[in-house]
């Protein structure tokens, strides 16, 4: 089994890197086998979710794509509109359409692209310039502190009814335990409350009732009722039908002689090293990631103590720190072609020379994104995150210290 994480996909050419290792899995026949396969592990709980719900902005709900007309037909139908025929913008797409005066006004749910976005001093500009802006989230991210109206949103695994999808495909129930606090409001509350307010009723908010629309719209998630969820523990689509039972892997039609359907394609692709070039000025590589303790921006984790966590560190090789004279807690100013930030060094034997690592958990302390490129992947609107190009500088001693 392959897995990957952000390391692979967050370059300008992600959709390339995967398609290499999904080149690599089916040359050496490692698809549609039990205990194989290629696995993207994701970041947080119900990334995968997002996805099959339509989060995308090509795809309905269960993967199905907006620009063919037989697949729009059904929502249609139910939905009593027209379903727009062209994809939409993905996000890198849409903070260009914002500078380019083509979307004047933005709806963030759950999101804080302010401090989460490449290159952040275009992302604060960027942000600023909308004519309106409504942030729904369980905080006051720096994002929320730019809008228009903040919708105080509940937490969804304790204060909310419904369900998330794992990497594997396994939908599961989630239960409410909790009552929002406060002003705070489930999210299916506030979208099912604006609509009324904007001249559609859509009824009472039930998570059940939009989970059965939702099977009857996506073909992977037909069988998967509430009450099988519940009975089942869990169900892994796709599901056909009700006596179905969730397919535990996929792609095994690849080994029935003969194949029915089509066959997977490889896809080649060419090597294309990082947009942000190494050279005398700027020698070293920055990747930026995740601690375990840690989730993104910090607006979830960094609140509440943990035993695990230190503040932020630029973390460089013994090979590097000796070369460079730097000593373990000494704090280095760190230099890219966009920016700059100040941190305390943190001598790791695990990363190889050349290769320094930070974090964007600390935005308050260390804007670690003011450092990071902007260069985007045209197919899926990734940002590169993973391959800076810096320089490490000596802050002088201040005089009398």
């Amino acid at each position: 089994m392959i897995c990957w994480t952000l390391g692979i996909t967050e370059h300008h050419n992600a959709v390339d890197n995967v398609l290499a290792l999904i080149n690599l899995a089916t040359l050496t026949g490692h698809v549609g086998r039990y205990g194989s396969g290629l696995n993207p592990l994701r970041g947080q709980n119900n990334v995968q979710g997002g996805g099959d719900m339509g989060a995308l902005p090509d795809r309905l709900p269960g993967f199905q794509h907006v620009e063919r007309d037989e697949l729009r037909a059904p929502f249609d139908a139910a939905w009593g509109v027209k379903v727009p025929p062209k994809k939409g913008w993905h996000l890198s797409a849409m903070f260009d359409a914002i500078e380019h005066g083509e979307l004047r006004a933005a709806y963030v749910i759950g999101e804080n692209p302010v401090q989460s976005e490449a290159d952040q001093a275009r992302a604060i500009r960027v942000m600023e310039s909308l004519d309106f802006m409504v942030v729904q989230d369980l905080f006051l991210t720096a994002t929320a502190e730019l809008a228009d109206v903040v919708l105080p949103a509940a937490a969804a695994w304790a204060e909310s009814e419904g369900t998330v999808t794992n990497s594997e495909r396994r939908v599961q129930r989630v239960r409410k335990a909790l009552d929002p606090p406060g002003e705070a409001r489930d999210d299916l509350w506030i979208i099912f409350e604006l609509a009324r307010r904007m001249g559609h009723d859509w009824g009472e908010p039930s998570a059940e009732r939009v989970w059965a629309e939702l099977c009857s719209l996506s073909p992977v998630h037909r069988g998967m009722t509430y009450a099988r969820l519940e009975e089942l523990g869990g169900i892994q689509w796709p599901c056909w039908d009700e006596t179905h039972p969730g397919e535990l892997f996929l792609h095994s039609r690849l080994w029935e002689d003969p194949v029915p359907g089509s066959r997977i394609p490889f896809v080649p692709v060419d090597h294309d090293p990082p947009v942000d070039r190494l050279d005398d000025d700027f020698p070293i590589r920055l990747t930026t990631g995740r601690r375990l303790d840690s989730y993104n921006t910090g607006v979830q984790t960094a609140s509440f103590r943990s035993p695990m966590r230190r503040g932020e560190t630029l973390d460089i090789s013994p090979e590097d720190a000796e070369r460079l004279a730097l000593a373990e807690g000494e704090v280095v100013r760190i230099v890219s072609r966009r920016g700059e930030v100040e941190a305390p060094i943190r001598i790791d034997p695990g990363l190889r020379p050349g290769l320094t690592f930070m974090t964007f958990h600390f935005q308050d302390d260390v804007a670690t994104n003011l450092l990071t490129i902007d260069a985007i992947d045209p197919k899926s609107g990734t940002a590169e995150f993973k391959a800076t190009a810096i320089r490490i500088e000596k802050v002088p001693a201040l005089a009398g210290a």
